[in-house]
């Protein structure tokens, strides 16, 4: 029987056939699809290399063999550099542990069966077992792109769930912006809190993408890990400023008379603040301001949730935060109850036999009509 199930290995093909010369040929190997139907394409496979023999291929190279391949040839190319990061430490943490003496082409569904089982027995997310078969699914179609592999198997990803994120309260946000008011950090603060910048966003961000005329800012470049990069998900975009803070930034520049080029927030020396500093200054602002600790991404975080408290429409805050996904934006909705109530309320118009042109430009069916078709808009 050409295919058969063993114990240890699972599904394995066991193949002979006579070659032109009379020459009988044997092959065993196990099936890189655990699946019967997918054992038989691979029969099907080995038996055509056999009789239709053409260069020798590629010798198959573990995963443990693979992996500083994939980082360098396709990670570092294809990505910003926290992607790679968070790459290589999955890669080292959670899947060489398991199949990284594999030959890539021996990884199949029983193994990617076991990566989740180890995962969740570690209590990990649903989001980082997702990231984890995620990353193992770019190293497999890698291989397959460069021909060391023929067939990459059907890697069925959790599903991912909404998770909590914490912000500051409107009161919580004033506490800590009066804590930092005599700082150095005080404008940077001020920008994360009225613009939801990402860190790196913040840390590159230069004089040139600056207009205070206009009052607006573009992000073009995000630093982390000593390299500049484009910003999350390669789009640039334009965030606009509010009075206060154009002249936050007004007072920032007129400490320092610099050009184009020059960092927006920096040390005096118009050197670069170093993350871990910045994440310890942060900190010490909390502490003085009695409230628990944080990082900058909770001030993204502030950002779009008091926008949404102020029934600002979620496509809007889409565009403002740069997510590429209304779903990304969607975790904010909850803190939004006007437009949910407001888009119940448009259910009496249509009893009341008024159209959407009868509705008062500023009333809340009107207001209720728009934010609806502008998150709808989004998912299309």
């Amino acid at each position: 029987m050409a295919v058969r199930r063993e114990e240890a290995k699972g599904l394995v093909v066991d193949v002979t056939v006579q070659l032109p010369d009379g020459t009988r040929v044997r092959r065993k190997r196990r099936s890189p699809d655990q699946t019967v139907a997918g054992a038989r394409d691979y029969e099907r496979e080995l038996i055509r290399e056999l009789l239709h023999p053409t260069a020798p291929r590629k010798e198959v190279p573990t995963l443990n063999q693979y992996a500083e391949v994939f980082v360098k040839e396709y990670a570092r190319n294809e990505n910003r550099a926290s992607t790679v990061a968070a790459d290589e430490a999955i890669l080292r943490l959670y899947l060489q542990p398991v199949v990284g003496r594999k030959r890539l082409d021996e990884i199949g569904r029983t193994d990617v069966a076991n990566i989740k089982t180890l995962m969740r027995g570690r209590e990990l997310s649903d989001k980082t077992v997702r990231n984890a078969l995620g990353v193992l699914s770019k190293v497999l179609h890698y291989a397959e792109e460069c021909e060391l592999i023929v067939k990459v198997p059907r890697i069925k990803l959790p599903r991912a769930t909404q998770t909590d994120f914490d912000f500051l309260e409107f009161e919580e946000a004033e506490r800590l912006l009066k804590a930092a008011e005599t700082t150095q950090w005080f404008s940077m603060v001020h920008m994360a809190l009225k613009t939801g910048l990402r860190y790196g966003e913040l840390a590159e961000l230069r004089w040139g993408d600056v207009d205070l005329v206009a009052g607006r800012i573009l992000v073009r470049r995000s630093f982390y890990r000593g390299r500049v990069s484009p910003p999350k998900n390669a789009k640039e975009r334009e965030v606009p400023l509010s009075p206060e803070a154009v002249r936050v930034l007004k007072e920032a520049r007129k400490l320092r008379h610099l050009d184009a080029e020059a960092l927006v927030f920096c040390k005096p020396d118009g050197g670069r603040h170093i993350h871990r500093r910045a994440d310890v200054a942060l900190k010490r602002l909390c502490r003085r301001a009695d409230l628990r600790s944080i990082g900058w991404h909770v001030l993204r975080h502030t950002f779009a949730s008091h926008l949404a408290m102020r029934n600002v429409s979620l496509k809007a805050i889409q565009e403002l935060l740069g997510h590429s996904d209304i779903r990304m934006t969607l975790r904010y909705a909850h803190l939004s109850p006007e437009v949910r109530r407001e888009a119940v309320m448009v259910l009496d118009q249509a009893s009341s036999g008024q159209t959407e042109s009868q509705v008062p430009p500023g009333s809340p069916k009107r207001i209720a009509h728009l934010n609806i078709v502008q998150v709808g808009d989004s998912t299309a």
